[in-house]
């Protein structure tokens, strides 16, 4: 009578689907997505193309100035509107990663120049729905809480066609300490309107990424809009206390809005 062989191992299972389920609702990335054979099964690839075609949308919607200055009324008396150098899309979008036209002012507004402790610039940059959307709702909260505070405002400046170094041109021409410029972040599969600001302390021809805080995915399902004021109002406190802005400058607001100490 010959040996019966050894009992093998059970190959290893895959995940549940009441697993894969409870850990989709921690995070928006697609995880734990149906295959067959080595594709997507049907729905995932669907989902997977329509978010593509919806970010592409995102890039090339353009800004509407009327409806976002319309919208901004009340916080700023006036609302500039100008363009950077980037006289069309084309340009803006073949102009690379830092373009120079999209960091240039075509329009300074030099008759609204004073001094300022700070400007809020609103600008387009790869998803102007996300700045139609969310720019309002954060503004009401920073502007509400620096103004308790005394600080000078400048003119709330909406700009078309405008990457984040385009705020130190306009902070120079209006004569602001600081700077935050709302811009619409690059839209990816899982968020075509994510807003981030970025802040800057005495802005110049030579400042470099180095110098700006960053803030990112502003938006209800990433950072809410009290949580993002919060931050930005902080920050730029922290910016003129200590007069400086970007790696010198130490983050301390998860801390805070923590309830520490």
């Amino acid at each position: 009578m010959t040996d019966a062989p050894p009992e093998r191992a059970p190959p290893d299972r895959p995940p549940s689907d009441a697993l894969w389920d409870g850990l989709r609702r921690l995070t928006a990335a697609r995880i734990g997505l149906a295959r067959t054979g080595a594709s997507l099964t049907t729905g995932p690839l669907l989902d997977l193309r329509l978010a593509h075609s919806r970010a592409r949308d995102a890039v090339h919607e353009p800004l509407d100035e009327a409806r976002l200055a319309a919208g901004l009324a009340g916080l700023s008396d006036p609302v500039l509107a100008v363009a950077s150098a980037a006289g069309s899309f084309r340009i803006f979008d073949a102009a690379g990663p830092r373009p120079p036209p999209c960091r240039r002012c075509r329009s300074a507004s030099a008759s609204h120049a004073g001094r300022y402790d700070v400007v809020f610039v609103i600008a387009d940059g790869l998803s102007a729905r996300a700045v139609q959307a969310h720019a309002r709702p954060v503004l009401d909260r920073v502007i509400e809480a620096l103004r308790a505070k005394g600080w000078r405002i400048a003119p709330l400046v909406v700009v078309r066609h405008g990457r984040v170094a385009i705020g130190d041109a306009i902070a120079n021409a209006l004569g602001a300490d600081c700077v935050a410029i709302l811009i619409g972040e690059r839209p990816g599969l899982s968020a075509a309107d994510s807003m981030g600001a970025y802040l800057t302390y005495k802005p110049h021809a030579g400042t470099t990424d180095a110098d700006r805080n960053c803030i990112s995915n502003i938006r209800p399902e990433g950072l809410p809009y009290a949580d993002a004021a919060f931050k930005i109002a902080a920050m730029l406190s922290a910016m003129r206390a200590g007069r400086v802005s970007g790696v010198r400058l130490k983050d301390d607001t998860v801390r805070l809005l923590d309830g520490g100490v």
